[in-house]
């Protein structure tokens, strides 16, 4: 591709302020409407807020890292940036749709590319009664919360809750008890990515639950509703030999 259209957008941090400008310098200001590529330039968390920007266009979005962790990001380089963009490996994930009804009665939705998370509000431990495919599975789980990750979030709050890793192309969930009383020794399970899981919250008005999918927080829920949602794909973009899929792979490797 000649002279490709590129957006840059940043954590707003010093150093990917001053890298951004120039980019943007060097590539023109461009709106992430009108490009062809988005170069994010922060951490994962900015890489997720990029991701559903630009989900409903589909445009590919190549991470480097200015944050913390940056597992999705791409390490920094303004060398020859548009053909690492032209030669770099595509990778495509899928968020999961949350459906919640609350309260009130009112029913919210939100997008998460992930992990949709439950967690208690208050001291009292969450009671959950968890459905898969409308045959429930476990009449009432005793927690701090559970979460459902996709393979691209597997690694992420799902990890630092004791969840497996999933290889990114694998057709699969993860769900998994945070902090699970009763019953003690279950650890969780994992789902075909076709699953539609519900948790209905028992005791909910002594035992409040607030539901996250990624940066969406709805509070006081009774019943979360979750699927994977093969509508709303977006693309990441990794150099070569440092795909995500590399990636995932050798986190499972590290000690």
């Amino acid at each position: 591709m000649s002279d490709p259209r590129i957006a840059v957008v940043t954590n707003e941090t010093a150093g990917a302020e001053a890298a951004a400008a120039r980019l943007r310098q060097q590539f023109g200001t461009v709106s992430t409407e009108e490009a062809d590529f988005v170069i994010a330039l922060g951490g994962d968390g900015l890489m997720l807020q990029t991701l559903h920007d630009v989900m409903s266009r589909g445009t590919p979005v190549y991470g480097m890292n200015f944050g913390s962790v940056g597992f999705m990001m791409n390490d920094f380089s303004e060398t020859e940036l548009v053909q690492r963009l032209e030669r770099a490996h595509r990778t495509e994930i899928y968020p999961l749709f949350m459906e919640v009804v609350d309260g009130s009665g009112g029913r919210q939705t939100a997008l998460a590319f992930n992990e949709v998370s439950l967690f208690r509000s208050t001291h009292q431990a969450a009671k959950v009664q968890i459905s898969v495919d409308n045959e429930v599975r476990l009449e009432e789980l005793i927690c701090d919360g559970i979460l459902l990750a996709t393979p691209a979030g597997s690694t992420a709050y799902n990890l630092s809750a004791h969840g497996p890793i999933l290889p990114i192309e694998a057709p699969l969930l993860a769900l998994t008890p945070i902090s699970p009383f009763r019953p003690r020794r279950w650890r969780g399970a994992i789902l075909t990515n076709s699953a539609k899981v519900r948790f209905t919250l028992r005791e909910a008005g002594k035992r409040p639950v607030s539901a996250v999918a990624d940066n969406v927080e709805i509070q006081n829920v009774r019943e979360v509703t979750v699927h994977e949602d093969r509508t709303h794909g977006v693309t990441l973009l990794f150099d070569p030999g440092k795909s995500l899929e590399e990636r995932i792979l050798s986190e499972q490797f590290k000690f």
